[in-house]
């Protein structure tokens, strides 16, 4: 008869179960004392700023420029100017990041190098405001007339409006290059075709800006990975709105750290794209 006290319990799966849990657990209560006590003081003087001692692994992420899209969701006036219907709270946030000024880097970079670039909008016509029902911020966007145009068919109104472009991009968006797809609706790309879009050129990698960062920005980013794309975010390539129910830049922050290929600054892409 065998002896337990002889079993080599590295081969005992109960044993590697049981001792893995209690390792993971024990790990995982210092790791988490260690970070809380990183981030506490980085958080001190910038609540954005990373955690000094970060529990995830680092990015691993290498463009191959070939197979490379940018993608802006929302780069229009409604959201990045101070003449949008959003600016009273996402200003703050907008101008903290320099968001418009690194949105047109974005830009400028993606196309000297000769990416594919991509624009996803967001407009309501007049037959959107039937809906029956509305999440928070959806109903908010109604009621404030926000990306509101007259129709589908007709530009009536629309130059110069929360809905249009911003002026600084316009160059880059109607170049005859830019693919514009037609808008999403609510928050992310599943309304519209922009994965068919990136699909059918053969992109398999996204550097991801635009706005609102837990809104749209966030929505494009976790469709995308699911649709299998690496998504790189560039963490001040967009912004949020500040409100009482909470801060939306410091929310998206969290879940680009945790979901996204990599998280990035503006720099870091210039640089990337060489």
């Amino acid at each position: 008869m065998c002896n337990c006290n002889d079993h080599d319990h590295g081969h005992d799966p109960r044993f590697t179960r049981r001792q893995a849990l209690t390792g993971t657990a024990a790990l995982g209560a210092a790791t988490a004392a260690t970070l809380a006590a990183g981030t506490a003081e980085a958080q001190a003087t910038d609540p954005y700023a990373p955690p000094a001692e970060p529990a995830l692994p680092p990015s691993d992420m290498v463009l191959d420029l070939s197979r490379t899209a940018l993608v802006v969701t929302d780069p229009q006036v409604d959201f990045l100017s101070p003449d949008g219907v959003t600016w009273g709270v996402v200003g703050e946030s907008v101008t903290r990041n320099k968001t418009v000024e690194n949105i047109g880097r974005l830009f400028r970079a993606a196309k000297a190098k000769g990416l594919t670039v991509a624009i996803s909008p967001h407009y309501y016509y007049p037959t959107d405001h039937g809906w029956k029902f509305e999440g928070a911020l959806e109903k908010l966007m109604h009621k404030i007339g926000m990306f509101d145009r007259a129709g589908p068919l007709s530009l009536d109104g629309f130059e110069g409006s929360g809905a249009d472009y911003m002026p600084e991009y316009k160059e880059y968006i109607h170049d005859g290059k830019t693919i514009i797809c037609s808008p999403h609706k609510v928050y992310g790309p599943e309304t519209n075709e922009m994965v068919l879009q990136l699909r059918k050129r053969g992109i398999d990698q996204v550097i991801l800006a635009g706005m609102s960062a837990n809104l749209c920005t966030e929505s494009h980013m976790r469709e995308l990975l699911e649709q299998g794309f690496e998504v790189a975010v560039v963490s001040d390539g967009t912004a949020a709105a500040m409100l009482p129910e909470g801060d939306g830049y410091l929310a998206a922050l969290i879940n680009f750290r945790y979901m996204a290929n990599a998280v990035w600054s503006t720099d870091e892409v210039v640089e990337n794209l060489g």
